[in-house]
């Protein structure tokens, strides 16, 4: 459960429907009226059964493409590294991480089983950074806590990381990310990162 959670949290657990509680409900630009939004919005397109699923996964691509800031995640995700690289290599790996992250979810976009999402409410992180507080409820099973840290940019607020029961994805892979670096270089790090990525993309057009 734990790697289909990791894989799809990006995109607020692809396998879930959401309950919000009507006092969290926000209409507006806020960071939760923005989270709401596209948890609702993704979760109506996987729950369509009747669509093909290749149309579902390029919907729910184009839903939430929008709404992460990929920059921020990949820049983070490689830690101090990043500031060994050059623009064209920060630009390639902002572009291959970006694909791997959304193959990865929509590679699981056919294991919707209608779990329930609540929203739980907002803590603030800091000037222009704050956290939408969310918990996947199993039935008899514990709840999984699901929280998304957005960031402000301009007028806008953007996800640059998930935490699913305290665990970072950004940090997650920062880890892996920073062992095959010390060990074997940037260049194979890309090299293996596109692999796995063409892997997700062959089975996704399969």
């Amino acid at each position: 459960m734990r790697t289909l959670t990791l894989a799809i949290a990006a995109v607020a657990l692809v396998i879930t429907s959401v309950n919000i509680a009507p006092a969290l409900a926000d209409t507006g630009g806020s960071p939760m009226a923005v989270t709401q939004t596209m948890v609702n919005h993704a979760l109506q397109i996987m729950a369509d059964k009747n669509a093909p699923v290749q149309q579902r996964r390029r919907q729910l691509r184009e839903a939430i493409e929008n709404e992460f800031d990929f920059s921020e995640m990949s820049r983070s995700a490689l830690g101090y590294h990043w500031r060994a690289l050059s623009p064209n290599q920060r630009s390639q790996f902002t572009q291959l991480f970006t694909a791997f992250i959304e193959d990865a979810y929509l590679s699981k976009i056919q294991d919707y089983s209608g779990q329930q999402v609540q929203f739980q409410g907002q803590t603030p992180l800091g000037q222009g950074y704050t956290q939408i507080n969310t918990a996947i409820v199993q039935g008899s099973k514990s709840p999984i806590s699901v929280n998304y840290l957005l960031l402000q940019k301009d007028t806008t607020w953007k996800i640059y990381d998930v935490t699913v029961d305290a665990i970072s994805i950004i940090a997650n892979y920062r880890n892996q990310f920073n062992r095959v670096i010390n060990e074997k270089g940037f260049g194979q790090l890309m090299a293996d990162l596109q692999a796995k990525q063409q892997e997700l993309a062959s089975l996704l057009g399969s």
